[in-house]
């Protein structure tokens, strides 16, 4: 009779090496032996100092910590052992004590295999003892210390020429900048950019950049004589300057000057309008590229005169997406440089839509991308979340006002599905009468959402809380934004109940660290990694930054990597589950590329071992942010 225990096991380890390496007879043979063991969360499978044992490990469900142990007694995770990992190989190599600890993490299932009988199958094998050797040589790496990483997918740049991306190098700063404040005349600051000899002077207040008097704004003004040269520079400044930090790519800064039509950029310290200058950078310092890459897919949007010419060039941006991926070019100057290209095709989408409709926008209003898009994550072509605001109006007109905002957001919306971008599910954009509103409206509604929060009011807040306006009166959307931080500061009961919010998707993993799939429909059994991983992420990274007050950031990478800065007690916490973002985010990427979908959805069985395992440490992120969270906002498991 067939032993249907060993046979589970055997075809448990032909899964792994170094017995993948083993015919199925010595395979058999092993598995009969083999001891299955079950540990609860926090137990010792050996002690540093401990005999060795006549048998060493492989993970089947669960995991387990290697741990250092320090001269004062206290211990250092060294690696972490998941399903299919080995450890414990000392007594096959040496008759000698342990020198580390090995810990559950969590409720694990080990199979033990016997070194008598594992040990002539390995000697007798070359490929087996090699693998051992080798697994038993490097069992000290730590996959979460900041040096040693476990990365997922490389974010790494010294795998491609410098001189074939030449673009994504940072950009040239100048540091020696020319400041004045608002109440000089366009005399004085003149005469001081002509003995600098520079073509810009930045305008402050408090030291902090408020706007950019160029070469040209003279020519405009004062050259045609419609200014005196007495009058204040704040006349004629630019305002809001455009601010990056000093991580600024050459592309990214290509985009941005033809994007909002200016030929200077502020580099301040947190890339916001609200901190220290560091430099600037113009349009002369940089050189433009020829060819096929981002400067000039910008020139072709710019340029494109119809919704067929857009949809190619979309096209031709996800073929640049590929290219970025497949070198492993890093995920922050990827993600960066798709929004400056999505965010210009819907700019031209609405200039094109505006032009159609019988009579200009009868006030001025402010288009917003939301979600993805709004926090610069939108890498593949995914569904489309917008809104509208619109000034304020009497209210005789506000009526007619809204129809033809509502029209025009239908030709807009329309024509985005055509390019690539599919219509929202719950219908989330502005061409719905629900979301196409005047700045009252809009802050009215704001306020409501958060004052008097239900599930509908905190889904629709995790959504609209992401936004990043794409085109219009800049003013509107700050406002707003103003408005929703200062009906969210100090309100303690609406951020409880959006951190309850951000748990309801919790870690990814089931029992025994088993991935949790899809139970039915035209997905089932396949992993969604954009609800299981990355919304949790999203979620956490918002109610923690809102908790802050933190402004002008949405991206969710770079909202932790503000929160290290605000709580370096949790530096490590936060910069772990920046990573886990880029990651994953990257992740999705390539299997949407692949799959030419938008990745969404994963098959379990198109990934390797090693996929899975890199995947599940990334996991561990959520779980520790979400465990901070329970415990900051007091979350009970009945709100």
């Amino acid at each position: 009779m067939k032993n249907t225990i060993a046979a589970r096991i055997a075809d448990f380890l032909k899964e792994f090496p170094p017995f993948s390496l083993i015919n199925e007879m010595q395979l058999q043979m092993i598995a009969r032996e083999v001891r299955v063991i079950y540990f609860e969360k926090g137990k010792a499978v050996f002690r540093k100092g401990d005999e060795g044992h006549d048998q060493f490990y492989i993970v089947n469900k669960g995991a387990v910590d290697l741990q250092k142990v320090k001269d004062n007694g206290e211990t250092e995770t060294i690696d972490k052992c998941d399903e299919g990992d080995i450890f414990g190989l000392r007594p096959l190599f040496a008759k000698e004590n342990y020198l580390i600890n090995a810990e559950t993490e969590e409720e694990s299932i080990l199979y033990a295999i016997p070194i008598a009988i594992f040990k002539p199958v390995a000697e007798a094998n070359i490929k087996v003892g090699n693998f051992l050797l080798e697994s038993f040589a490097s069992n000290t790496r730590n996959p979460y210390s900041t040096e040693h990483k476990g990365k997922l997918i490389s974010e790494s740049s010294e795998e491609f020429q410098p001189d074939s991306m030449f673009e994504l190098q940072p950009v040239p700063v100048v540091k020696k900048i020319i400041t004045t404040v608002p109440e000089t005349t366009i005399r004085t600051a003149a005469k001081l950019m002509s003995r600098k000899r520079v073509g810009s002077i930045l305008i402050v207040e408090n030291d902090l950049p408020t706007g950019i008097v160029t070469d040209v704004d003279f020519r405009k003004t004062v050259a045609t004589g419609s200014l005196s040269i007495d009058t204040p520079v704040s006349e004629i400044m630019s305002s809001p300057v455009i601010c990056y930090s000093k991580h600024l790519t050459i592309a990214q800064a290509q985009l941005t000057m033809m994007k909002h039509n200016i030929n200077h950029i502020c580099i301040t310290k947190d890339g916001t309008p609200n901190t220290k200058i560091k430099g600037i950078v113009s349009e002369h310092d940089i050189m433009v590229f020829q060819g096929n890459n981002p400067s000039v897919l910008m020139k072709a949007i710019k340029r494109a005169g119809s919704t067929k010419k857009l949809k190619k060039i979309r096209n031709r941006i996800t073929y640049l997406l590929r290219g970025y991926i497949d070198h492993n070019i890093p995920l922050t100057h990827i993600s960066k440089i798709m929004f400056e290209l999505n965010d210009a095709t819907i700019k031209r989408t609405i200039e094109r839509c505006i032009e159609k409709l019988d009579t200009p926008p009868p006030v001025k209003f402010a288009w917003l991308s939301l979600g993805s898009q709004g926090r610069k994550e939108q890498l593949l072509l995914t569904d489309q979340d917008n809104a509208l605001i619109f000034e304020d109006i009497p209210e005789e007109k506000l009526e007619e006002t809204r129809e033809y905002f509502l029209k025009l957001a239908k030709k807009v919306t329309k024509r985005l599905k055509t390019i690539g971008y599919e219509f929202c599910p719950a219908d989330m954009m502005a061409r719905n009468l629900n979301y196409c509103l005047s700045y009252t409206e809009w802050k009215s509604k704001f306020s409501d959402w958060i004052t008097a929060p239900g599930s509908d009011e905190i889904l629709l807040c995790s959504i609209f809380f992401d936004y990043d306006i794409t085109y219009g009166d800049i003013r509107l959307s700050n406002g707003l934004a103003d408005h929703i931080f200062e009906e969210v500061k100090n309100n303690k009961k609406f951020l409880s109940i959006l951190a309850a919010s951000a748990l309801r998707n919790p870690t990814p993993l089931g029992f025994f660290r088993q991935f949790l799939v899809e139970q039915d429909g035209n997905n089932k059994d396949f992993f969604d990694i954009k609800k299981r991983a990355i919304t949790p992420l999203t979620d956490a990274g918002r109610v923690l930054s809102l908790s802050h007050n933190v402004k002008n950031i949405s991206n969710t990478a770079e909202r932790f990597e503000k929160l290290a800065q605000l709580e370096t007690q949790n530096r490590e916490l936060y910069l772990a589950c920046s990573y886990s973002s880029k990651a994953l985010l990257k992740f999705r990427t390539r299997h949407g590329l692949k799959n030419k979908d938008s990745g969404r959805f994963i098959n379990l069985k198109d990934l390797t071992k090693e996929e899975k395992i890199k995947l599940k440490r990334c996991f561990k992120s959520i779980k520790d942010v979400q465990d901070l969270i329970k415990i900051r906002f007091e979350i009970s498991p009945y709100l």
